[in-house]
């Protein structure tokens, strides 16, 4: 049991890194579009990039989680993400900044399914819920590597020097927390999966909640400040502050979302989810003042933050492998991560930024009536002698 409480530390601790890497990379995306010297329509296009790169590699997680030892697999492919953080700070041009952020991309999305896998791993031998926790670990190293990213950028420390701090450190860190990660192979007969696993017939339904989770979450993070400072008017602190109220209720919902699903289950767990979701948004959409629609994002967030990791611990339990079906519904999450953005921005152009908000309230309401996709496998009947 000690083994197994050592492997659930290390691996929050895995999950923290990774996101510390990508809120490290996020704040300090004004000074690379400066060093490249591109402005908002090329910066754009540049930040399209990552989503593609996760999008071509997860299919290939599952081959990988397959022929290598879980441990060995996600302690290598973290170090390789947080080698990748040194790359978007040296091009000093458009068209190779996109190329490397394709690479960067690649390095978030295979790591994201080992570590995630690792994860179910844990889960399984635990018998309870304990994925909700991770990806709360992994808000926070969000949060973590953002702040001082922001120190940093405050203090004009030029961004290659930071990020190679920064990777170095959570490199060491990496090395140290992956001792303690649990081993797992497939069993011998299990047959390997097709070198570009695209996700099964299984795995689509559930990758749909993903879908709808994600897109909510990155409406959130990325249109709610812009949403308050345009739309309503307030000062550019505020909209900083609702982007901090939507992530921090995140963060707090994830570390009790094991308690809640534990209590009542999963399917009933985002169903209320979903209610609470599709609440928020719609505060936002009907707000009219700030402080409500501030309400309202973190109430977004509340709602949206267990569904994502419930959607990875149920895909982990089906089939051979937790590798296998992780994939697919990863790149079904990334891929409504990158559309988000866009059709967001498409529909504020066309009608308003309100109109877009209806669209994520739908999406939440389609989440909480997609949550019975998540219900749990009864046990095999045991045989009698």
């Amino acid at each position: 049991m000690e083994m197994l409480r050592r492997a659930r530390v290390a691996t929050s601790v895995i999950f923290a890194v990774h996101g510390a890497v990508t809120g490290t990379f996020a704040a300090r995306v004004p000074w690379i579009a400066d060093h490249v010297g591109t402005g908002a329509g090329g910066l754009g296009v540049a930040l399209l990039m990552p989503g593609i790169g996760a999008l071509l590699a997860m299919p290939l997680s599952a081959r990988l989680a397959h022929r290598y030892d879980l441990r060995s697999l996600t302690r290598v492919l973290i170090l390789c993400w947080c080698a990748a953080l040194l790359l978007p700070a040296l091009p000093t041009s458009i068209v190779v900044l996109c190329l490397v952020l394709v690479a960067y991309g690649a390095a978030a999305g295979v790591a994201d399914v080992a570590m995630n896998a690792q994860a179910v791993v844990i889960e399984e031998r635990y018998g309870r819920s304990v994925m909700s926790s991770f990806h709360g670990f992994w808000s926070v190293g969000g949060l973590a590597g953002s702040a001082v990213a922001a120190l940093a950028a405050r203090a004009g420390l030029d961004a290659r020097i930071h990020f190679l701090v920064a990777a170095v450190a959570l490199a060491v860190i990496t090395l140290v927390a992956s001792a303690w990660l649990l081993p797992h192979r497939p069993e011998p007969e299990v047959d390997a999966p097709p070198a570009f696993a695209l996700p099964s017939r299984a795995v689509l339904p559930i990758g749909l909640v993903a879908l709808c989770a994600v897109f909510a979450e990155g409406a959130g993070l990325d249109w709610s400040a812009v949403y308050v400072r345009d739309l309503l008017g307030d000062t550019a602190s505020t909209a900083a502050l609702t982007v901090s109220v939507f992530s921090v209720s995140m963060a707090l919902a994830r570390f009790a979302g094991d308690r809640v699903i534990h209590r009542l289950g999963p399917v009933p767990t985002v169903r209320l989810a979903g209610a609470a979701a599709s609440a928020g948004a719609l505060i936002v959409v009907l707000g009219g003042r700030t402080v409500p629609v501030i309400l309202g994002f973190g109430l977004l967030g509340v709602g949206i933050a267990v569904v994502v990791p419930l959607v990875f611990a149920t895909a982990g339990r089906i089939g051979d492998h937790p590798g296998r079906s992780l994939a697919g519904v990863a790149g079904i999450a990334y891929g409504s991560g990158l559309i988000a953005p866009g059709i967001i921005g498409g529909i504020a152009h066309l009608s308003s930024l309100t109109a877009s908000f209806a669209l994520v309230t739908a999406l939440t309401v389609a989440m909480g009536l997609g949550a019975g996709v998540l219900r749990p496998a009864p046990a095999p009947a045991v045989q009698q002698e």
